[in-house]
């Protein structure tokens, strides 16, 4: 037997029209949430606007902030949030060249969101590992995926 759907009590964005809900990418597009998860996605993204949140950065002092990030990853990582206008990029008249990264206001206004982002990540490193129960109902250590 089906079990019965039942009605959400979470009120949708008030700019989705929910009769549209057939049309898959279209829908996708205009959701505002989707719209905000895409400026802080890709590997890396969060980390980026992170470190660029006291000041700008060089790409030589990004890759300190970020060790685990590989050089490739970091400039295409770099190159999709000046496109989406998260970041700037700034050439400095220097020999030789450089660049320095910003945010912009765009940029400014997700440092909140990666801020508390970070202060969960920080209590879930406190919390004790959950115990669940695996095959047969035995209780197995289940490490928080990271």
């Amino acid at each position: 037997m089906a079990l019965k759907v039942r009605k959400n009590p979470a009120t949708p964005p008030v700019d989705i029209d929910r009769r549209r809900r057939g049309k898959g990418a279209v829908v996708a597009e205009e959701c505002p949430l989707n719209r905000s998860i895409a400026l802080l996605g890709g590997a890396w993204a969060p980390h980026v606007i992170y470190f660029l949140s006291a000041r700008s950065r060089r790409f030589g002092e990004l890759r300190i902030d970020i060790p685990n990030v590989s050089a490739r990853v970091l400039s295409q990582r770099l190159r999709e949030l000046e496109a989406r206008g998260v970041i700037a990029r700034t050439l400095t008249p220097t020999t030789p060249p450089s660049a320095e990264y910003t945010l912009t206001d765009l940029g400014r206004e997700l440092i909140p969101i990666v801020q508390a982002i970070a202060d969960v990540g920080r209590r879930l490193a406190t919390r004790p590992v959950a115990q669940r129960r695996g095959r047969g109902g035995v209780r197995t250590g289940a490490p928080l995926a990271g």
